[in-house]
């Protein structure tokens, strides 16, 4: 895992703090004042953009809908294929909570 060479007491005390937020509105409070807008919204498009490459769409749908540039849906698709499975973790769960109908 590339994460692996910032593996340390700093790195696992941000993940303890996320893992810690309780709720959607938490985490807007605790991502409003730990990282840029611009951070935030680079994070949220890969995810997007992660979601529509599992669902099939083409590099052209989901540049029109996320606005990415195809470098980033190209790194995102590297990751999918890849990577640590983290994208394919989150969305599966994702999904089962949609199934369920909670958010």
């Amino acid at each position: 895992m590339q994460i692996d060479k910032l593996r340390g007491e700093q790195l696992d005390q941000l993940f303890d703090a996320i893992l810690s937020l309780k709720d959607r509105e938490e985490c807007y409070r605790f991502f409003d004042d730990i990282a840029t807008m611009s951070e935030i919204q680079s994070i949220s498009q890969r995810l997007q953009v992660a979601k529509m490459l599992t669902a099939g769409n083409t590099y052209s749908a989901i540049e029109q809908v996320t606005k990415a540039s195809t470098a980033t849906i190209s790194r995102v698709r590297r990751c999918i294929n890849y990577g640590s499975d983290g994208y394919q973790m989150v969305l599966e769960r994702m999904l089962e909570d949609e199934d369920k109908g909670t958010k």
